[in-house]
């Protein structure tokens, strides 16, 4: 009789800590660039795809129409429209793609920097949670630079801190590179490469900080070449797009710009996300302080700090400032660690990524739920739809920005910013500046100078009398598109003597 047969019980592979980061950066990067592709819109996002899309078509910036931003994220956005195709969700692709790297490298660095190794999985994955299912992340990140800015904010952070233990001036490049293509790309970036330059010349731990710190500005200079081309070719035009135009004249019909900015700074208090992020970013800085970790590492860190601290504080001198601006999340993971092991008796560091990562979920899927019924592409796609309908190829149109790019048409010169009506110059200096105030747009319109007008601004609407010039309306979802222009009601004959 023989004994009965045993099978080999084949145990299930174990997947690796690594690989189940990467697993989650792969998964948000996923949900990025489907929500950018799908739902991802904002209404002033269309002035910089109308500059990309003229770029494209030979335009300058500054020199043929104004530009109130640095241009290196519209120069990027207009490579890519001539080569892959003159459609939005092209940029909006790219943008959340972008911030996918910068999750992803924001993650990487964690894993490899955490000295527990039992806590660098979790803080890794929480890491890469708490920055892209950040509801301004993912609502912002795939528009405008701000995708830009994130990946080479993150790109430049790591180049540097990776420098100061590296001969050579290849790292020290890439980081000015990348912290000047940030700054090109929104001076909302600005205090960056300042930053993370006089953190690598002070800690530099070899040689050559002298080939280094050239290095470091040879990058930037060549970030800002496409401006700097421009800036020599026409001095005046370039400076009051990308300064002035910030400095002076955008809180122009904006008296309360101070109290906005206090109300956005107070509204992170209505926000889960960011009252966790602070708090957790709090208990990075006491972990910093108190932790054993190599004095490398606590320095990097403090360098994040200062980073969120100061870039926090700069931003509060926009007029006005916006919640979204503040997309730098980098320390707040390694307070994660801290909170467990203080309010915990026997730490789990899974289950505190768990619940990390389910609160920022939950956060994220309630605001998109309440934005649920906001404006869209598709909403605009149909607007751009009826004025094509109505509106000949030869004939003049007075249209939103996104419904010039949507349509892929040339913009009347000055129409490319509506926000540059508000401003009052001499008809000289506003023709030079390509500029339109609205006095001159209003006489215009009630002139009939444009064949179709496109609004979704009622107050606009109803200040014009639009419904009154034209004799053919449509109401397209917020929209309204007026065309046939009616013909003028002639004067009261006078009665005979």
């Amino acid at each position: 009789m023989f004994p009965p047969m045993v099978e080999n019980e084949e145990r299930p592979a174990k997947v690796s800590p690594a690989a189940l980061v990467a697993a989650v950066a792969v998964l948000i990067a996923a949900g990025l660039v489907w929500y950018s592709r799908t739902a991802a819109f904002a209404w002033d996002e269309g002035y910089h795809l109308v500059a990309a899309w003229l770029i494209a078509h030979g335009k300058q910036p500054y020199i043929d129409f104004v530009f109130p931003q640095t241009p290196f994220n519209a120069y990027w956005n207009s490579i890519l429209l001539r080569v892959i195709g003159e459609d939005w969700r092209v940029p909006h692709t790219a943008a959340a793609l972008l911030t996918s790297g910068a999750v992803a490298m924001m993650a990487t660095y964690v894993y490899r920097r955490l000295p527990e190794s039992s806590w660098r999985a979790p803080a890794a994955v929480s890491a890469a949670v708490i920055m892209g299912l950040n509801t301004a992340v993912v609502e912002f990140g795939s528009l405008q630079a701000y995708g830009m800015c994130l990946f080479m904010i993150v790109a430049a952070y790591l180049c540097t801190v990776n420098s100061v233990d590296r001969p050579g001036i290849l790292l020290p490049a890439f980081a000015g590179l990348s912290s000047g293509a940030a700054a090109a790309s929104s001076l909302l970036s600005a205090p960056v490469a300042p930053i993370l330059l006089i953190w690598m010349l002070v800690v530099n731990r070899t040689a050559g900080g002298v080939k280094k710190l050239l290095g470091f500005c040879a990058g930037v200079t060549i970030a800002f070449i496409p401006l700097l081309r421009l800036l020599i070719k026409s001095p005046h035009h370039v400076i009051f797009g990308f300064l002035q135009y910030q400095l002076l004249y955008r809180k122009v019909d904006w008296d309360e710009a101070g109290s906005h900015n206090l109300g956005e700074v107070l509204s992170w208090g209505d926000s889960s996300q960011a009252v966790l992020l602070v708090l957790l970013a709090i208990a990075g800085i006491v972990y910093i302080r108190k932790s054993d970790a190599p004095r490398a590492i606590k320095s990097e860190l403090y360098l994040c700090a200062c980073l969120a601290l100061v870039v926090g504080a700069y931003l509060l001198t926009a007029r006005p400032t916006f919640t979204r601006y503040y997309l730098l999340t980098i320390i707040a993971a390694t307070g994660l660690r801290e909170v467990t092991v203080r309010l915990a008796t026997r730490p789990s560091p899974w289950l505190a990524a768990a619940m990390l990562c389910a609160l920022t979920s939950y956060g994220l899927a309630a605001s998109l739920f309440e934005q649920r019924d906001d404006l869209m592409w598709h909403d605009v796609e149909q607007a751009a739809a009826k004025v094509r309908e109505v509106t000949p190829p030869t004939a003049s149109l007075l249209a939103d920005e996104v419904i010039y790019f949507d349509l892929h048409r040339m913009p009347p010169t000055g129409m490319e910013l509506e926000d540059s009506h508000k401003l009052r110059f001499s008809d000289a200096e506003a023709m030079a500046l390509h500029v339109v105030p609205r006095p001159k747009l209003d006489i215009m319109i009630k002139a009939g100078r444009f064949d179709t007008v496109e609004m979704c601004d009622d107050d606009e609407i109803e200040r014009l009398d639009l419904a009154s010039l034209y004799s053919k309306t449509a109401t397209v979802g917020t929209c309204k598109v007026f065309w046939n222009r009616a013909a003028p009601t002639p004067p009261p004959a006078a009665e005979p003597q």
